[in-house]
C-alpha cells in the first residue's frame, strides 16, 4: 500500500469487500434494568448494543475476570497504592505487591524466579530478544503466536519455522541450523486451533542441541495439568525440561499482564536485557494485588477446571452428534472451520441475532482457507449454555457432512 490518505481509503475498501475488515464491539457494563431482565450480571454474558449476549469468545477460561473477590482485591490495592505504578520496575515502580506476585508465580510454576511484564506480547518480545541475537538461529512452530514471530524478528537472529506440531520437522530445522541454534520456541496451547505442542519431544530436541526451550503457555496456564499449572505439568515436564516459561495473566487468571519464569540467572539476564521490560511502566500495583487473589483462587478451586473440561466434552459430543465440523482440540478452544471469510462473518452475525457472541477469525490471523468461528468455553458457562449454543450453531450452519459447500 502506498502511504497516502487515498491509498489507505482504497485499502480499507478492499478489506471490507473481502470480508476481512475488523471491527470493535463496545461492551457495556450491565445496568440494573438489564440485570433484572436477562440475568446479565452473570459472568458468561456481555452487554453489546444494549443486548445481553452469551460470550463464547473470551479467554476467561476459569470465569475469574469478574469475580467479586478479585475486584475487591483490586479496589483495596487501589486505595492503598493508587491508580498506577508511576514508573518502570527498575526506576521506582516495583512495589512490594509486584514482588510478592513474582514470588508466588515462581512457586506456582515450580521455578526459582519470575519477572512481571505489562503484557504477554511484551513478555515474548523480551524473552526472545534477550536470549537470541544476530548470527544465531531461532526455531519456531509455524503457527506460533504473532508476538513470538515479532520477537524472533526483532532479535536479529535468523528465524526458521518448522511444520506445525511436528518434532520431525523441528529436528530437521535444528540439524540445518547446526551450532547456531540458540532457541526453540513454541506455544503450549495454540490460540487459534486449541491443539497442544509435542512438548516432551521438543524438550528432548532442545536439550540435545543445547538450545533454550521457550514455552509460551498463555492458553494452558490455569487450565491444563492436574493442578492447573499448564501444559508442562500436563506432560509431567519440569523446569529442567523447559527452562523458559512465559505465561499471561489476562486469560485463565482473569486479570492483566504476563510473566517469564525460570532459574535466577535466566530471569536476572532477561531483566537486564529485555527492552520491553526496561522501558515501560510497571503494571498498576492494584492489578498485581488482584492477580495474587486470582492465583489463590486458581490453586484452591479445582472445581473450575473440572467443570470446564466437562463442558469441553459436552460441546464436542454435541458437535459430533449434530454432524458439525470439529477439530482434534481437547482444550477450551474449539474452532469450527468454515474456510471462507464471508461465511464466518455471516455465521457470527446470525449467532449474535440468537444471543451468542462468537468471533469470526479470518486471515491473516489464520491461513487463507481455514477461516473459522473460534468458540471458547469458560467455567462461567453452564451445561444449558453449551446446549443452547449447539442448537444455535445447528440452525446457523447448514454445513452437514454431505453439504457440497464444505
Amino acid at each position: 500500500m502506498h502511504h497516502t490518505p487515498q491509498a489507505a481509503s482504497d485499502a480499507l475498501r478492499d478489506l471490507t469487500q473481502a470480508g476481512l475488515r475488523r471491527q470493535r464491539r463496545i461492551i457495556e457494563a450491565p445496568n440494573d434494568e438489564l440485570r433484572g431482565a436477562s440475568h446479565s450480571a452473570a459472568p458468561a454474558h456481555r452487554i453489546v448494543n444494549g443486548r445481553a449476549l452469551l460470550d463464547f469468545c473470551s479467554n476467561d477460561y476459569l470465569g475469574l475476570s469478574r469475580d467479586p473477590r478479585i475486584a475487591e482485591a483490586v479496589a483495596q490495592g487501589a486505595r492503598r497504592w493508587g491508580a498506577g505504578a508511576g514508573a518502570a520496575h527498575l526506576v521506582s515502580g516495583h512495589t512490594r505487591e509486584h514482588h510478592a506476585l513474582e514470588e508466588e508465580l515462581a512457586a506456582f510454576t515450580g521455578r526459582q524466579a519470575a519477572l512481571l511484564f505489562s503484557t504477554g506480547y511484551m513478555a515474548n518480545l523480551g524473552a526472545l530478544t534477550a536470549l537470541a541475537a544476530r548470527g544465531e538461529v531461532i526455531l519456531a512452530d509455524r503457527l506460533n503466536h504473532a508476538s513470538l514471530i515479532d520477537g524472533a524478528q526483532l532479535s536479529g537472529a535468523r528465524l526458521l519455522r518448522y511444520a506445525h506440531v511436528s518434532p520431525e520437522s523441528a529436528q530437521q530445522a535444528l540439524q540445518s541450523a547446526g551450532d547456531k541454534a540458540t532457541v526453540l520456541v513454541t506455544d503450549g496451547v495454540f490460540s487459534m486451533d486449541g491443539d497442544v505442542a509435542p512438548l516432551p519431544a521438543l524438550a528432548r530436541l532442545a536439550a540435545a542441541h543445547r538450545a533454550w526451550l521457550i514455552v509460551d503457555d498463555a492458553h494452558g496456564l490455569g487450565v491444563t495439568g492436574p493442578t492447573g499449572r499448564g501444559s508442562l505439568e500436563a506432560f509431567g515436564l519440569t523446569a529442567r525440561d523447559a527452562p523458559v516459561l512465559v505465561g499471561t495473566l489476562g486469560k485463565a487468571l482473569g486479570g492483566f499482564g504476563a510473566f517469564l519464569a525460570g532459574d535466577h540467572d535466566l530471569v536476572e539476564w532477561v531483566m537486564q536485557r529485555a527492552r520491553s521490560y526496561l522501558f515501560t511502566t510497571a503494571l498498576p500495583p492494584a492489578i498485581a494485588a488482584g492477580l495474587r487473589a486470582a492465583l489463590r483462587i486458581c490453586e484452591q478451586e479445582s472445581w473450575r477446571r473440572e467443570h470446564l473440561m466437562q463442558l469441553v466434552a459436552r460441546f464436542r459430543a454435541g458437535l459430533q452428534s449434530l454432524n458439525l465440523p470439529m477439530t482434534d482440540s481437547l482444550t477450551p478452544i474449539q474452532p469450527i472451520v468454515l474456510g471462507d471469510a464471508q461465511r464466518c462473518l455471516d455465521a457470527s452475525r446470525a449467532l449474535a441475532e440468537r444471543g451468542f457472541l462468537v468471533a469470526a477469525i479470518r486471515r491473516p490471523t489464520v491461513p487463507a482457507g481455514t477461516e473459522r468461528l473460534r468458540v471458547t468455553l469458560s467455567a462461567a458457562h453452564t451445561p444449558a449454555h453449551v446446549d443452547a449454543l449447539l442448537e444455535a450453531l445447528h440452525a446457523c450452519l447448514p454445513i452437514a457432512a454431505n453439504d457440497p459447500r464444505r
